[in-house]
């Protein structure tokens, strides 16, 4: 059994990619956009960034959903930007292998991806804000997403 957050910023293909692994690994598959509550999609959506304070208890609720997972045994994939190394660790507080992937890819290829993107409440005008508070991971296994998803998937794959 295995914990996975595949993270980075909005466009950059975390929920196509951790749905995938998770279907390759008969596992299952969460969206860390799922357990946002109203109140931070409204302010995204009107593309005011989430502080530190907004993210706080929807990081509690995702690590008390790993941790339910764990229990399972199932291996379980969650798509969260996790962009601070403070979020990464409230995310993995009681979950010691909890593993982390970083989806990594240069601003003009993720900005292509979200202006082409009709079906997210997280505009690209918000694209800024999520490189300034990213805090790139160290001890991540990191893929460049400058290649296609199934090249992202099998390098995954074959490094977890």
């Amino acid at each position: 059994m295995s914990l996975h957050v595949v993270m980075g910023v909005s466009g950059c293909g975390k929920s196509s990619v951790a749905a995938r692994l998770a279907t390759a690994k008969g596992g299952d598959f969460l969206d860390a956009d799922d357990f946002h509550p109203s109140a931070n999609k409204a302010k995204m959506a009107a593309g005011i960034p989430l502080q530190d304070e907004d993210r706080a208890g929807w990081l509690d609720t995702l690590n008390a959903e790993l941790k339910s997972r764990a229990a399972n045994g199932r291996d379980t994939f969650l798509a969260c930007s996790a962009l601070k190394q403070i979020y990464r660790d409230r995310l993995s507080a009681g979950l010691p292998s909890l593993g982390f992937i970083y989806l990594k890819g240069s601003r003009e290829a993720i900005r292509s991806r979200l202006e082409r993107r009709t079906d997210h409440f997280m505009p690209s005008t918000l694209l800024e804000s999520q490189f300034s508070t990213l805090e790139e991971p160290t001890g991540a296994l990191t893929v460049s997403i400058e290649q296609s998803l199934e090249h992202v998937v099998e390098e995954i794959l074959k490094r977890i």
